[in-house]
């Protein structure tokens, strides 16, 4: 039995940020496993601070007489594998923070939540016995008692509520045949159920010959132990989604478990609706509106083998399944997958590393997968899938491009062109349905002239120009600045401005041009509440209204039969935001929101608004030509070195002080410029320092430096040796340095 621990102390503090060894005291020997949190005393007052195991060992690190005792097992406490610890220091070394933080990531459930308990009424006598005593009770007219030996002959047990709510029968009652030994009142565990009651359907699936192809590849491979990563490309509505039941159910059926990320809540309850069907309740969800007592009894069900399968959004990776077999990521190209928070690990790159330690599959789904994926799979380091072809051969839906230059020319000054008011008429009077998706991603973003479309852009950068509340334009790459122009520096129109459009102005627009339609609105307001995403997308599929408008949440992965027009708002918000990924992301919306389009019986048609109709994601997009697409945004990031080509480190320092974030910043870009001198780090590029994106937020004034490398690893070098120098130096007191790679979203 190992005599000693190895612990994290539970204090998220740079400094603490190392293991510290204990002595395990006798009456604990054997009792105590990796991931158990304990008690330990901390420091020269020997204060009780709590702790992570991390490893059980028989060697001392240090003079025995010199090592404290751990005090005791926290009460309460999850046990958790020794994987998600190993997965936590990954986590830890590839993008940063504290050990503790990392933990705190793997971990997202750390203390029990009171235990839900169902008492039940069972009948504990022969239903022959039952009968007789019914017979007599009738006779005497023990009317109660009679009730309730009836209610126990046609099920048996019944809950303790429906025998005293349903069937009105008093405890005094149940008490009084408890002693007569006709029945015993019993009590079991009884788990939060977050899916509430649901059908179950056995329906096979049927499954063309693109779907069968990808699955049995993925299946033979499996089978024989040879665990890959998988990039499924499939256009919208090719049935990727049944591709990932069957592939689930031959991984459940033989005998492993499957983890099923989705980028955001919105899309929990239709996907979670086909995967019960298929697996009933040996499938369940997490996501952030439930309790903490539903998310606990979930990871409590999957540790004790109860369930086979878990969906939910990035935490859901962090399941604590025994035999893990498939990790599948749907939407695999959301920016949702980049953690905003210390780790700021990727969830696609933390799937793959935990199926890596698990011996797992992992399936990478997307009808526009991340230039990143696609590009490890044209080299090799991915398998790729295609599916070309929609389920039953429907068409793509028909896309036109409505120029907003040239609205604005003819006089149109409402947000909704003439191309897309006429369909959207055609579309009511049919009785069919409208979703509007209004791109919102730069809300703050790029500064532009209504006139001819012109955007202004940083001179020095590839990205656009932001506006900030001193009316100056900044890029947030390089921090040159220049003043708004009062007029088009390409065709002198007055008409510049950054656009603003939120959709409750839409639905404002929409109501008062077609007063007669029913509208729904899907944003961050009317999702507030628990069941408000599976209230307006279910009276939507149940044609309760005929115009669904919303931002981003409405475009991914729903299918509505009815849908046969699309209309995009705005197309160009997120092409022009200070960001390389803006042509990526441009034309990841408009093909998913365009798929939305045309996935029933009827052909489908989309109207895409925008200012720059010529840009290759747009163009591209409307021709849903994702491999030309690809080709075009590759090509650009080998000439600036952008990611998936090299690899990018952001620092960000934050600080009260201004003159200390920026004394800060410069001390650190300082040192490794002085490295770069001594020719230690070859082939680096060092941009900056400059302001962060939003340069001051809640008083806190932020600076951030870029570092661009071929190889992460060297990357990874730097972060360690800048982590160290802080922790050393007091000049970093006050100051909050952090780290971000391969930024997706920025600071």
């Amino acid at each position: 039995m190992a005599k000693y621990a190895n612990v994290i102390i539970d204090i998220s503090h740079e400094k603490l940020d190392k293991t510290f060894q204990y002595k395990i005291p006798q009456n604990l020997q054997g009792e105590l496993t990796v991931g158990m949190q304990v008690e330990a005393p901390f420091g020269n007052g020997g204060r009780k601070s709590t702790a992570y195991v991390v490893e059980l060992t028989d060697t001392p690190e240090y003079e025995i007489s010199k090592l404290k005792e751990i005090e005791g097992i926290v009460a309460g406490s999850i046990p958790i594998e020794s994987q998600l610890i190993a997965l936590a220091g990954w986590m830890r070394k590839n993008y940063g923070g504290t050990m503790n933080q990392a933990l705190a990531t793997v971990l997202p459930v750390k203390q029990k939540s009171t235990e839900k308990k169902q008492r039940l009424v069972r009948l504990v006598v022969s239903p022959g016995r039952a009968k007789e005593q019914l017979a007599f009770f009738e006779k005497k007219h023990h009317t109660a008692r009679a009730r309730l030996l009836t209610g126990l002959l046609g099920q048996n047990p019944l809950p303790y509520e429906v025998v005293t709510k349903k069937l009105n029968i008093t405890p005094t009652v149940i008490r009084a045949m408890e002693e007569m030994g006709m029945l015993a009142v019993e009590e079991k565990r009884a788990y939060r159920n977050p899916l509430g009651e649901m059908k179950q359907e056995k329906k096979r699936l049927v499954l063309n010959r693109e779907q069968s192809q990808a699955v049995e590849r993925i299946w033979t491979d499996f089978s024989r132990g040879n665990y890959q990563t998988y990039l499924l490309r499939g256009v919208t509505g090719s049935g990727k989604t049944a591709v990932y039941i069957e592939l689930i159910e031959q991984v459940v059926e033989s005998g492993r478990q499957a983890i099923v990320l989705i980028p955001e809540i919105a899309l929990t309850y239709q996907t979670v609706v086909r995967f019960y069907q298929r697996f009933g309740e040996r499938v369940s969800i997490l996501n952030s509106k439930m309790s903490k007592g539903e998310r606990y009894d979930q990871f409590e069900r999957a540790k004790n083998g109860d369930l086979d399968v878990m969906i939910g959004p990035r935490s859901a990776l962090f399941t604590p399944f025994s035999n893990l077999g498939i990790i599948i990521i749907d939407e695999e190209h959301e920016n949702s997958y980049k953690s905003e928070t210390l780790p700021r690990y990727h969830a696609r790159e933390a799937a793959i590393e935990r199926a890596r330690m698990a011996g797992a599959s992992v399936v990478l789904g997307s009808a526009t997968p991340s230039v990143d994926s696609f590009y490890h799979a044209q080299k090799g380091n991915y398998i790729l899938l295609e599916l070309e072809k929609r389920i039953e051969e429907k068409p793509l839906p028909r896309c036109y491009i409505a120029d907003l230059r040239e609205e604005l020319r003819q006089g149109n000054r409402s947000i909704l062109s003439d191309k897309l008011q006429k369909l959207m008429e055609q579309r009511i009077e049919a009785g069919q349905q409208i979703m509007l998706f209004i791109n919102r991603r730069g809300m703050a973003g790029f500064v532009s002239c209504r006139a001819c479309g012109h955007v202004m852009k940083c001179p020095h950068c590839d990205v656009s120009l932001s506006q900030h509340n001193n009316g100056k334009l900044m890029c947030h790459y390089c921090g040159y600045t220049s003043s708004l122009p009062r007029e088009c520096p390409e065709c002198s129109s007055k008409y510049i401005g950054a656009f603003k459009a939120g959709t409750q102005k839409i639905e404002e627009i929409v109501k008062k041009r077609f007063p007669g339609a029913g509208v729904l609105r899907m944003d961050f307001d009317t999702t507030r509440k628990k069941e408000g995403y599976e209230k307006i997308l279910s009276s939507f599929a149940n044609q309760e209204a005929d115009i669904l408008i919303g931002t981003q949440m409405i475009v991914k992965g729903h299918d509505f039969p009815n849908v046969t027009l699309v209309g995009i708002l705005a197309a160009d918000l997120s092409l022009h935001v200070s960001d390389f990924h803006g042509a990526e992301r441009t034309f990841q919306l408009i093909t998913q929101a365009a798929g939305r389009a045309g996935r029933g019986k009827l052909p489908g048609e989309v109207v895409i608004q925008t200012y720059s109709p010529d840009h290759y994601a747009i163009a591209l997009a409307q021709k849903q030509d994702y491999k030309k697409f690809y080709e075009t945004e590759i090509g650009y990031r080998e000439l600036m070195r952008y990611p998936p080509i090299g690899h990018m480190l952001t620092m960000l320092t934050a600080s009260k002080d201004e003159l200390k974030a920026i004394l800060s910043v410069e001390l650190l870009a300082k040192k490794v410029r002085q490295a770069q001198e001594q020719g230690k780090l070859c082939g680096l590029s060092v941009i900056g320092p400059s302001d962060a994106g939003i340069a001051k937020v809640k008083d806190i004034y932020r600076k951030v430096l870029y570092f661009k490398h071929q190889d992460y690893s060297v990357l990874i070098q730097i972060k360690d040796v800048l982590e160290q120098f802080v922790n050393r130096h007091r000049e970093f007191q006050n100051v909050m340095v952090q780290f971000d790679f391969d930024p997706v979203n920025g600071f």
